[in-house]
């Protein structure tokens, strides 16, 4: 059973800034939008937005740590290359069944299928529902009743702006979903960074992955 962790947070928020000292080590990279990194070097992956090469390349990833950058554009574009073929009724219900069986597929084969050593980064954008509640951006009401995304995941980490920096909530803050469990992190804001996080997450359960260890020279 792999460790699926959720990633969410507004653009420009640092979402794909966090892979920065990624570069370089044990992470392969699925970009579902074909678009540049905010930072210089590469991360070996993928660039797709079909479902089955994203299956694939989890399948076949060398590395422990996978992110899936832009996640939900899984949905959104599926949807926009599908909605204007399907009509109306009974057609339009069962696109967005197809949507959230896609999504959730992917994240239960994340779970089940892949080895206890993974963790799989997927990352998406935030939205805010009717309420104010702060959740992951899917593609409507619809597919929100369907599927409840945070709690498919022990971990929701949301990225944001705290003045001059970017950092990770790693718990609740008013309606805005972040949870990790008790004592993988000391404080409530942590920096950034996803190889802090995966080697955090890494020594809470007993998976350390020497390729990812942090020198001192390394650290924030």
């Amino acid at each position: 059973m792999a460790i699926p962790v959720l990633i969410i947070g507004k653009s420009g928020s640092g979402k794909s800034a966090s892979m920065k000292r990624c570069v370089g080590k044990d992470f392969n990279l699925v970009r579902v939008l074909n678009k540049p990194l905010p930072f210089r070097g590469k991360i070996n992956g993928w660039i797709t937005d079909d479902y089955q090469i994203v299956y694939k390349a989890l399948k076949s990833a060398p590395a422990k740590s996978v992110i899936i950058d832009d996640a939900g554009y899984l949905i959104t574009n599926y949807f926009m290359k599908n909605h204007s073929t399907k009509g109306k009724g009974n057609d339009v219900f069962g696109l967005y069944n197809t949507l959230g069986d896609n999504f959730w597929g992917l994240i239960q084969y994340i779970i089940n299928e892949m080895p206890a050593d993974k963790i799989v980064y997927v990352i998406m954008h935030e939205d805010t529902d009717d309420y104010g509640n702060v959740k992951a951006k899917t593609i409507g009401k619809l597919l929100d009743e369907k599927i409840c995304l945070e709690g498919m995941f022990t971990i929701v980490l949301r990225s944001v702006n705290n003045l001059t920096e970017h950092k990770f909530i790693t718990q609740s803050d008013g309606g805005a979903i972040s949870k990790s469990p008790e004592g993988m992190f000391e404080d409530l804001e942590i920096p950034n960074d996803l190889l802090y996080v995966d080697n955090r997450i890494r020594e809470y359960y007993g998976i350390q992955n020497s390729k990812n260890q942090e020198r001192e020279d390394e650290t924030l």
